[in-house]
């Protein structure tokens, strides 16, 4: 397992915080990451401190350059294929073309131990792509009572990926994040969760941590930020048990 798509279609769960500090925690842990930033609002590339380039995911998408030219480093390990808001209108483009992101990532595929693949908050022709691509997929949740439906919602479409595009696809797990151990609610929903999706759930718990939500503002990874902060921490574990199942994959 290579391409890892990590998708929600709502928006507000900790996707994009969790695409950059997993990428940049699984780099760390010596493995060769690409991050594809496949949200026009660009958050994942500016998230790690860089600007909107002449070369981006949209330009690969719509055939006006490669993929490796566009491809920028971030870090010992790290590499970014970055945004851009243009690509809001490569959805009309990807309509007609739900395989386009795995061809242009093909040359890629020998270069990288992992290429996660940050979705935008939407099921539309875009996330197809990353689900159509996808080898495995991190579902990150946040701990609140209408997490199970969203969740449903988003298994039904995966069955159906599976079914017409990408038999390959499976859950690498479901990751609950913007977790409050003080709090009644934040138990429940973790409990409820664990009850209906059992080993489909990662065990590390992403916590409401404001440090990861400082990180971004300053182009930092939360491993740069702030290595001592209980996000941090979190984010060294979820690396450490995706590489593993990963491996047992």
């Amino acid at each position: 397992m290579k391409r890892i798509g990590i998708v929600n279609q709502k928006g507000g769960v900790g996707k994009t915080t969790t695409a950059v500090n997993l990428s940049a925690y699984l780099a760390k842990a010596g493995q060769r990451v690409l991050l594809v930033d496949l949200d026009p609002q660009v958050n994942a590339t500016s998230g790690l401190g860089q600007a909107v380039r002449e070369q981006n995911i949209y330009t690969v998408l719509m055939g006006n350059g490669g993929a490796r030219e566009a491809v920028v480093n971030v870090a010992r390990g790290l590499d970014l294929l970055p945004s851009s808001p243009d690509l809001v209108g490569a959805s009309a483009e990807l309509i007609e073309s739900p395989t386009r992101l795995v061809e242009v990532l093909r040359p890629l595929e020998q270069v990288y131990d992992l290429i996660l693949l940050d979705a935008p908050p939407s099921l539309g022709p875009i996330t197809l792509n990353v689900l159509t691509a996808s080898e495995g997929l991190i579902v990150p949740v946040q701990a609140e009572y209408y997490a199970l439906e969203g969740i449903a919602s988003l298994m039904e479409t995966i069955d159906q990926v599976r079914t017409s595009l990408n038999p390959a696809l499976r859950l690498l797990g479901v990751l609950i994040t913007m977790y409050d151990p003080r709090t009644l609610l934040s138990q429940q929903v973790e409990s409820n969760i664990r009850a209906n999706l059992g080993e489909k759930v990662f065990w590390t718990v992403i916590p409401r941590n404001v440090r990861l939500a400082e990180a971004p503002s300053y182009g930092q990874d939360i491993g740069q930020y702030a290595p001592t902060s209980s996000g941090a921490h979190a984010y060294r574990r979820l690396a450490e048990e995706v590489i593993r199942r990963v491996q047992e994959a």
